[in-house]
């Protein structure tokens, strides 16, 4: 009754256009929303940002709502079925354990895997570490380098950094203007001592889709084992891993309007590949992950990725039609916007787009109607560009006034057009103000002015 109860308000929720609700979506969550901020008519009130209602949602690559469908498979595993998986004498533990194991069994099935070769983490950070580490860790007497890429997510990078530390060596591959990695290169950093690839399926800022079976083969014709970092693939594109050749793969459930708190590692059972446990404990996951499995997560996890099995193909031309929608929408009334990272390998529902002549952070802030970001939810806290823009070449000033799109399952068209709106009336606000932009106008070339030191 509660997970249908908040399935009608969800609806309400995404169909009602972008003004003040005075309502969230549950008497629970307008309890636990009283302290946070103030919502009266005249708006709401949060962190000393005043806006006239709840933002649109477009930053999906940081995390999506989680599916009704999902929630319905999940509450019963915190009101009745509550048993810990791993108690063996009675029946809450037998019910609870069975669940998991079908959660098992729905993850496998969205990547073409084994149940078997599916271990469940807290999420892809960990699931990130255990490969990275654990692989380097057990093999070292043999294996001393790794191969990754400069445009990784923040956790692959400093579980790198990490190894380092101890004395391993790693090889950070530079990426194309488009995103993408040289297969040559890649193919010539690989050394007899290199125990691991570890290149990230869809980046998380710029969407782009790397050549994973290309990749996969360099890896087998080596004997090297691959990783990937497929939180952003994950029920996005088609996923599988003896197509891709990978040894590990890393998976998020949030990213797949699965819960926070629970993601999953596939480990490939033959050629078996085998970590080091980052944690210890009393043995669960087969001893790579000890600790209690939150069963409801777990669930919620499962459900979510049958979902996505079944509803991917759809998700995805909807999705596109969006896509498309939200950037000629833009570029019909803008110049100068420019799309970072590859456009033909690209998953549809990030779009990030740099805004010439614009300061990224005023942007940003202009657009407190809507829900965006400048980059990964997890370094979007710095106010230095990109990394992952730098990669690529981008220069620090259109770096800056990057903003990242995230489109999904819910987003209506109504919110892609009022995002345009809004977007393009903050753009124009920005550069009627921009001395930059009026040179340009007047056909100044900008890079030919020499400035005065003072």
């Amino acid at each position: 009754m509660t997970s249908k109860l908040f399935a009608s308000l969800l609806r309400n929720h995404l169909t009602k256009k972008p003004h003040l609700r005075r309502h969230p979506f549950s008497t629970a969550a307008a309890a636990a929303l009283t302290e946070p901020h103030e919502e009266t008519t005249a708006g709401i009130t949060m962190k000393g940002v005043k806006i006239s209602g709840r933002p649109l949602y477009l930053d999906v690559q940081a995390t999506s709502p989680v599916d009704p469908r999902v929630l319905d498979a999940m509450l019963p595993f915190y009101l009745s079925r509550y048993g810990n998986p791993h108690s063996r004498t009675h029946f809450y533990g037998w019910e609870s354990d069975d669940a998991i194991e079908h959660a098992r069994s729905q993850v496998a099935a969205l990547i073409s895997a084994s149940p078997k070769e599916i271990v469940f983490t807290s999420g892809a950070t960990e699931s990130n570490n255990i490969s990275i580490k654990g692989v380097l860790h057990f093999y070292k007497e043999k294996k001393k380098h790794v191969i990754t890429t400069q445009t990784e997510h923040k956790c692959v990078l400093d579980s790198c950094r990490h190894l380092q530390q101890e004395g391993f060596d790693v090889t950070y591959l530079p990426v194309e203007s488009d995103g993408l990695v040289d297969l040559e290169k890649l193919r010539s950093a690989i050394r007899p001592d290199t125990g691991l690839v570890s290149v990230m399926a869809v980046n998380n800022e710029i969407g782009v889709v790397q050549p994973m079976e290309e990749i996969g083969k360099i890896c087998k014709e080596f004997g090297v084992a691959f990783h990937t970092d497929a939180a952003q693939a994950l029920g996005k594109i088609p996923v599988d891993v003896d197509k891709w050749n990978v040894s590990l793969m890393s998976l998020s459930g949030h990213k797949v309007y699965g819960p926070k708190g629970v993601g999953a590692l596939y480990m490939r059972r033959r050629p078996r590949i085998r970590v080091e446990p980052q944690m210890n404990g009393g043995g669960q996951e087969r001893g790579i992950r000890s600790g209690t499995l939150p069963t409801p997560l777990v669930v919620g996890m499962g459900a979510a990725c049958e979902v996505a099995l079944k509803e991917m193909e759809y998700d995805e031309k909807r999705i596109s039609a969006l896509q498309q929608r939200l950037l000629n929408g833009i570029r019909d009334k803008l110049d100068g916007v420019v799309v970072n990272g590859s456009m033909e390998r690209r998953y549809v529902g990030n779009l990030n787009l740099s805004f010439a002549y614009v300061e990224g952070e005023s942007l940003l802030m202009g657009l407190k109607e809507v829900a965006v970001s400048s980059g990964s939810a997890c370094t979007s806290a710095s106010l230095e560009p990109s990394y992952v823009l730098r990669a690529l070449g981008v220069e620090e000033d259109m770096a800056h006034t990057s903003i990242r799109f995230g489109i999904g399952r819910f987003t209506t068209e109504e919110e892609i057009d009022r995002a345009v709106q809004l977007t393009v009336q903050q753009v124009e606000k920005l550069r009627d103000m921009s001395p930059l932009y009026e040179m340009m106008k007047e056909g100044i070339n900008i890079k030919d002015i020499k400035w005065d030191q003072h």
